[in-house]
């Protein structure tokens, strides 16, 4: 595998006590070496990859308060409407949180559901990779698998990337940065981790010497780290002996698609300007304001990664220094930046199309503010943002109450948007399923889920 290493932070200020130390992981799956060769095997005897349809899940971790962000009640009690003003955007009638002026200008190009209803209530990013609520009794041996490993399997990888991607982070206590599994569809197809999940767990990787998250963007020294890689991997006869496959793999991640997708250098200036800069100042909870990874997601998709998840911030503020409403101030800008930027920018490219964006968290926040100036956990109400893949934007699906304590109007259930995400990508949902290991066809999706039909028709 390769790391690249970023600065620790061993502050101790999330609500579960948790520290991390972050570093960027390029390459192995799950399975180790054999992963991404697995894929590229699978691809060359499938015939696959010629698709061009792609995901983005953007997955904010600890729960975002869905009343201060895109389903503000200013008509209700003080104690319920919070600090926040709701803002006109270019779609008649919706109306979002004042800090997200640049959202509001297209909201046409993307659509919010106020109404999801079915919230496990876990702090854990299981159900926004899933579908699934954790503990699912109905789980096949081997457990549920990660979105991305059912669109690895059924469509392979493309030239040149792996086709399921992680971007996820370590945070909270590690849920808050798992991008899922293969589950019982095998660890071949578990997510390619770009950042790592154990810092500690270096003896069986290859390492790209002097490579940090904040010289990632060095043009010259990842070139020059990679290069050490291959004369590295040559000196040592890794390259000797091994399969084509392996050999494709291990030139996918030191020369190919997935170093080129990186390598911000490479992007237009005027484009990463629009997306903002990696604040060092955010660094103190240990979740980074990685605002640029929007980016390089949009990068991932075009080098041809087919399922890109990534976690951003971290959104868990009961009191204390992470009070609701000072920390809204700076993350909400910042947010609004960075996935404005996105959107914009896949619309600019023509890839407003073929590329589905979602957002969301794995809860949403209590309508009663608390006596520390935040709102607690509340799993009856959340939301999610939709953009891209030709779907119907400009528009709000569903509603709560006026306290926004439960969905009023048309309740989403998770698996819901994720059949919208296969339909979107190519997957016919009536007759895609995968056996497990007992030759037990499962289909993606439970029997009753469909589509959202006013996304999607």
């Amino acid at each position: 595998m390769l790391d690249l290493f970023g600065r620790s932070d061993a502050r101790r200020t999330h609500c579960d006590g948790f520290s991390r130390r972050g570093f960027l992981r390029i390459g192995g799956m799950a399975a180790g070496g054999l992963a991404l060769p697995q894929l590229l095997n699978l691809e060359a005897r499938a015939n696959t990859g010629s698709s061009h349809k792609s995901i983005i899940n953007i997955y904010l971790p600890g729960g975002p308060s869905h009343l201060d962000m895109f389903d503000l009640k200013p008509d209700a009690p003080s104690e319920i409407r919070g600090e926040f003003r709701p803002i006109r955007t270019n779609v008649p009638g919706m109306e979002i949180c004042e800090l997200f002026p640049r959202l509001a200008k297209i909201a046409d190009k993307f659509a919010i559901i106020r109404s999801l209803a079915d919230s496990d209530g876990r702090h854990d990013c299981f159900q926004c990779m899933t579908g699934r609520k954790f503990g699912d009794k109905a789980a096949p041996p081997g457990g549920w698998p990660a979105f991305g490993a059912w669109v690895s399997k059924l469509q392979g990888s493309r030239p040149g990337a792996p086709a399921n991607v992680s971007l996820m982070y370590p945070t909270g206590n590690g849920t808050w940065g798992n991008p899922g599994t293969g589950g019982f569809i095998g660890a071949a197809h578990s997510p390619m981790r770009l950042v790592a999940k154990d810092p500690n767990a270096r003896a069986q990787n290859m390492t790209l010497q002097g490579m940090t998250l904040e010289r990632l963007h060095d043009r010259n020294t990842l070139r020059a780290s990679l290069d050490q890689f291959r004369r590295d991997a040559d000196s040592n006869g890794t390259m000797d002996g091994i399969d084509s496959f392996t050999q494709q793999g291990l030139e996918i991640l030191s020369n190919s698609g997935l170093a080129d997708a990186l390598d911000l250098s490479k992007e237009d200036p005027r484009i990463l300007d629009r997306y903002g800069v990696n604040d060092p100042r955010y660094q103190r909870d240990g979740a980074p304001k990685m605002i640029r990874n929007f980016l390089i997601a949009r990068r991932l998709v075009e080098a041809g990664a087919r399922v890109v998840s990534l976690n951003y911030s971290r959104w868990d503020w009961h009191g204390g220094d992470g009070m609701n409403y000072p920390r809204s101030r700076e993350e909400f800008p910042l947010l609004d930046q960075g996935l404005s930027a996105l959107i914009n920018d896949l619309h600019e490219r023509g890839l407003d199309k073929d590329v589905s964006v979602v957002m969301w968290g794995e809860f949403g926040r209590t309508p009663k503010i608390n006596k520390l100036n935040s709102r607690d956990h509340w799993p009856n109400a959340n939301f999610t943002l939709m953009a891209g893949g030709g779907m119907n934007t400009g528009q709000v699906i569903g509603a709560t109450n006026a306290r926004g304590e439960e969905p009023s109007e048309r309740p989403v259930r998770f698996q819901e948007v994720f059949a919208t995400l296969y339909k979107n990508i190519g997957i016919d949902l009536n007759s895609a399923t995968i056996k497990d290991s007992a030759g037990r066809p499962h289909f993606l999706v439970d029997p009753d889920i469909r589509p959202i039909k006013e996304l999607v028709g």
